[in-house]
């Protein structure tokens, strides 16, 4: 196994399950010190046995990204720990899904506390490390921040933001020394397309087809490569790439093919 993030310490939000917890493990098997913070207290406890059966140090902190004063204290123990943060996975996300006469304004905001301010507040909280390290920012943006798709108004327009978030603060950190990378994954294998509309685990099934789904473990490996290399973007999944040449170039006709895949088929009033 490569070690290309030899005692890199890395700071993973959203770390129980997941890119998080993917990228912790091969992270880990690549040499890192890992700091992972998530809600799941269990889920955590999990993903930590794990890696310290890799022989890998880890720190593990149960808190939620909309709790700034958890997330500064997060940080504080870290770089008590390891010395130093040189690289911010800010992975934490939900998912909001529904037609827009089915949510509420309080449906689009906690989607946004999350996806958004949640990410803000990780950026905030770690900026200084950061700064200090000359490291890097990975930002969990999505494909789904770059096409529009029906009932999933919510959490397109939290990752919209989050994409145009990456793209201006890649100049802004550029001034301090740090790389940002936007990471847009595609379909890939997570619970995020399973959560009902207060962010729950449900036992929906996967509106996407199997054979569309990238797995977790090579997810993660090309958004280990785009951090390793520094790249400013990364598209994970080739459908991905797919999806974003076409509503760059063919914007009318990706709508137009959306449309006509999902007409007759959406919720009604």
């Amino acid at each position: 196994m490569k070690q290309r993030f030899k005692d890199k310490v890395v700071f993973i939000t959203g770390a129980s399950s997941g890119i998080g917890a993917e990228s912790a493990r091969q992270l880990a098997a690549e040499g890192a010190r890992l700091a992972l913070l998530a809600r799941r207290e269990d889920k955590l406890a999990s993903v930590k046995a794990e890696i310290e059966a890799l022989g890998a140090p880890v720190r593990t902190v149960a808190a939620d990204v909309n709790d700034r004063k958890a997330l500064d204290a997060a940080v504080a123990g870290t770089l008590e720990a390891f010395g130093r943060i040189d690289i911010v996975l800010a992975n934490a996300g939900t998912g909001v899904t529904g037609p827009l006469f089915k949510l509420t304004v309080d449906d689009y905001r906690r989607q946004f506390e999350t996806n958004f301010f949640g990410l803000l507040n990780t950026i905030y909280a770690t900026l200084d490390a950061l700064k200090a390290s000359h490291g890097q920012l990975g930002l969990l943006g999505s494909v789904a921040g770059v096409v529009g798709t029906p009932s999933a108004s919510a959490y397109n327009a939290s990752k919209f933001a989050v994409n145009g978030l990456g793209e201006s603060i890649y100049h802004d950190l550029d001034e301090l020394g740090i790389a940002v990378t936007l990471i847009k994954p595609g379909f890939v294998d997570s619970e995020i397309r399973h959560l009902d509309r207060q962010g729950r685990v449900s036992d929906k099934p996967d509106p996407v087809p199997a054979w569309l789904v990238l797995s977790t473990p090579r997810a993660a490996r090309v958004i280990l490569n785009a951090l390793y290399w520094r790249k400013p973007e990364v598209t994970v999944t080739f459908h991905g790439k797919v999806f974003t040449w076409c509503k760059r170039l063919l914007p009318g006709a990706t709508r137009w093919v959306i449309r006509r895949m999902s007409k007759g088929r959406l919720p009604k009033l």
